[in-house]
């Protein structure tokens, strides 16, 4: 596949993630910090984003697992994930995790649980989005092209 035809199919993809409320605009003011010095910088983010959310998940599993359910703790977990998510700019697991923080206040057990299981199909979801996302960038650079820039304009 040829360079223009590869930066053409980034920028498609990289457009129906925003439109499918994937990413938001947090992720292009994270792409606009990537430079020559760091061409790797929002791989390095995104990386610790989804190793923190891992253990983040898997603690509040844990915590919801439990007889008696602190739900100050699990609204700190969330807090922290949604935090985290936003940073970067993962739209649909922020908004998850919204939802799931006026659970934690209502401590209703089984919307959090719910809750838990939708932020997990999220983040694995938008995990298998950026990991394609950045193989088409690989590929692009490995080709011998750029990254396009991309603005909000659909």
């Amino acid at each position: 596949m040829e360079v223009g035809q590869m930066q053409r199919q980034w920028i498609d993809y990289t457009r129906s993630l925003f439109i499918e409320g994937f990413l938001d605009a947090q992720f292009l003011q994270l792409e606009q910090l990537q430079d020559d010095n760091n061409p790797d910088f929002v791989v390095e983010v995104v990386s610790l984003f989804f190793q923190d959310s891992h253990k983040l998940l898997n603690d509040l599993t844990v915590a919801l697992d439990q007889k008696s359910v602190d739900f100050k703790m699990v609204d700190a977990h969330v807090h922290q994930l949604k935090g985290s998510s936003s940073s970067i700019g993962a739209q649909r697991v922020k908004n998850c995790c919204i939802a799931f923080r006026n659970l934690c206040e209502e401590q209703n057990i089984d919307g959090c649980l719910k809750c838990l299981h939708q932020v997990k199909q999220e983040c694995c979801l938008v995990k298998n989005k950026l990991e394609t996302l950045f193989r088409l960038e690989q590929q692009i650079m490995a080709a011998g092209g750029s990254i396009p820039l991309m603005e909000l304009s659909f």
